[in-house]
């Protein structure tokens, strides 16, 4: 059986602002970043569920915030796409520079626009896992804000959002309303290498990422929520086979190659 150490690790972003998150080592080389959602954290389901099965496969899985939400410093933004890319980046850098090799990257909800957009610009991670990502980003958002909302922010420069009961949740701010509707997920998809693999995401908004990601692999759950409450088995298989498959196709690409070289060797002696 696999030994599992959890710990809890702080690094610092680009602004200078502490992201914490929790690490499942399993003394793998091998390692999946796991991104939340909007007004998530790194302790909802289902990053936990995704790092726990992975770390039973002997895959080393780390589960963060995003600034300004969880325990990680910063204040919360509504929007932030491009900014929490940036926070991932500063994640995957500090695990590089610790010899961990970076097998996927993971999200959730707004979290998989993020590795999306993060896949677009940087191309260096070669798995990619959407999971209920939004492609419509311009949707979705009166149910939050109001069928006023451009009127509303036009004017007063911000909208409070309050919750059912009438309290206040968060704030959104013309620039962070604007971040938002100029993230061009389509652009994002199209600028994704083609070596770069790709996603699970349910219902139409999955089969508008497939439209335009050149090659990916959709799978949908049936009946699933957005936080796959009551299918989280299905959906931990879903991603840990995506990812042993990729570790698989890399092991062998490997092995091919150590062939080819000792096959060169034995010529150049001859």
């Amino acid at each position: 059986m696999t030994s599992v150490e959890e710990r809890r690790i702080v690094i610092r972003n680009d602004h200078g602002e502490n992201l914490v998150g929790i690490l499942r080592e399993t003394g793998s080389k091998d390692l999946v970043i796991i991104c939340h959602g909007f007004q998530s954290k790194k302790e909802r389901i289902p990053m936990v569920t995704l790092a726990t099965t992975l770390g039973r496969e002997g895959i080393s899985a780390f589960r963060f915030d995003f600034a300004g939400n969880g325990e990680s410093e910063g204040s919360f933004m509504y929007g932030n796409y491009r900014r929490e890319a940036e926070d991932l980046r500063a994640v995957i850098r500090h695990f590089r520079k610790n010899q961990h090799l970076i097998t996927a990257i993971v999200g959730h909800s707004k979290g998989g626009n993020v590795v999306l957009l993060y896949a677009s610009k940087y191309n260096d991670v070669p798995t990619v896992i959407n999971i209920s990502g939004r492609f419509h980003l311009e949707k979705g958002m009166e149910g939050r804000l109001g069928k006023d909302f451009l009127q509303r922010i036009k004017q007063n420069g911000f909208i409070d959002v309050k919750n059912r009961k009438g309290q206040f949740e968060y704030l959104v701010t013309q620039e962070s309303l604007m971040d938002r509707l100029t993230t061009d997920t389509r652009a994002a998809c199209l600028s994704i290498d083609q070596n770069c693999r790709d996603k699970i995401v349910p219902a139409t908004d999955a089969l508008e990422f497939a439209r335009f990601i050149r090659n990916h692999k959709l799978h949908i759950i049936e009946g699933a929520d957005h936080e796959y409450t009551a299918h989280q088995d299905e959906l931990a298989t879903v991603v840990l086979d995506f990812v042993k498959a990729v570790r698989e196709d890399r092991n062998t690409a490997e092995l091919l190659q150590s062939c080819e070289r000792a096959v060169n060797f034995i010529k150049a002696r001859i």
